[in-house]
């Protein structure tokens, strides 16, 4: 797991995990015994410790962490689950024919990225600026930016990329830049970088009164304005009947990368009124969560 031990995110994961593993049959410390590595700074050593023990199998989160250990195994059966290329990061050879030891769900189908522009589009009619703040050296990052451009004009609005940099600064000038015209709107993708400047983006649509859409609920519980995305916990429930069916000897080569089923829509009223936006009520009554 990509996150420190303590991080709730990651709790909430391998609790869904091991609460769907238990409807299957399997108990931690009964017929079943689980070795857990959080990050403490270093995957690669935490991916070799685990391969070294020989287990039947390892539930990998994220990209972060199937790529040192498929780099220590390529016998290990892996069970990913949040990844969001796993072809174009070499992990598979195909979705319907993994080929390989490892298999898994996606992180999402790059299609979702246009329903942020459609969702934006419902909560904020007047907007007709959009800044996409997304990472040029991910190829996730340019695939979501390429779907937001292809939609956008169905929409009547006009793109405009921003990047996203480790550079905090820079991220506050363009975003400044951006807003000083009017209906403006922000769509924050998926990166690592968007997550690790969560709190300077929810600040920065917040002293802009920018509608700002994102890809993950962890924003929307910081402060931002809605979300629109997989239910990632869901997928570990998922990965739970992988795991399963791995147990009593299916090949993770055989075993199709799956994409999302469930997707969550999540709302901060509170965030809306401070911007001076009023949440239609046709998508409050779709949301999974309402933050007032």
């Amino acid at each position: 797991m990509p996150f420190a031990k303590d991080n709730p995110d990651g709790q909430a994961r391998v609790a869904a995990f091991l609460r769907e593993l238990q409807q299957l049959g399997w108990t931690e410390g009964g017929n079943i015994q689980i070795e857990y590595r959080w990050d403490t700074g270093d995957l690669r050593k935490a991916a070799t410790e685990l391969v070294t023990l020989s287990p039947d199998v390892i539930l990998a989160n994220g990209a972060a962490a199937v790529e040192p250990l498929l780099q220590a195994s390529r016998s290990v059966p892996i069970v990913f689950a949040i990844v969001p290329d796993p072809v174009g990061s070499g992990f598979v050879d195909s979705l319907a024919q993994p080929g390989g030891n490892a298999t898994g769900f996606l992180m999402f189908e790059f299609s979702l990225s246009g329903k942020w522009v459609e969702l934006l589009k419902q909560i904020a009619p007047n907007v007709t600026r959009v800044a996409v703040l997304r990472d040029p050296a991910l190829s996730v990052g340019i695939a979501q930016f390429s779907v937001i451009q292809s939609v956008a004009s169905s929409f009547g609005v006009e793109v405009n990329p921003v990047s996203l940099v480790r550079d905090a600064g820079e991220i506050e000038r363009a975003v400044a830049t951006f807003a000083r015209a009017s209906n403006g709107g922000l769509i924050v993708t998926t990166s690592p970088l968007s997550v690790a400047h969560r709190d300077l983006i929810v600040r920065l649509a917040a002293q802009h009164k920018l509608p700002a859409v994102y890809f993950n609920r962890l924003f929307v519980t910081d402060g931002g304005l809605i979300s629109y995305g997989p239910d990632f916990a869901y997928q570990f429930r998922r990965a739970a009947g992988y795991v399963d069916r791995i147990l009593k000897g299916e090949k993770p080569a055989d075993m199709p990368v799956q994409a999302p089923t469930k997707y969550e829509l999540v709302i901060n009223l509170k965030t809306a009124k401070a911007i001076g936006l009023t949440i239609p009520p046709a998508v409050l009554a779709r949301a999974d969560q309402v933050i007032e």
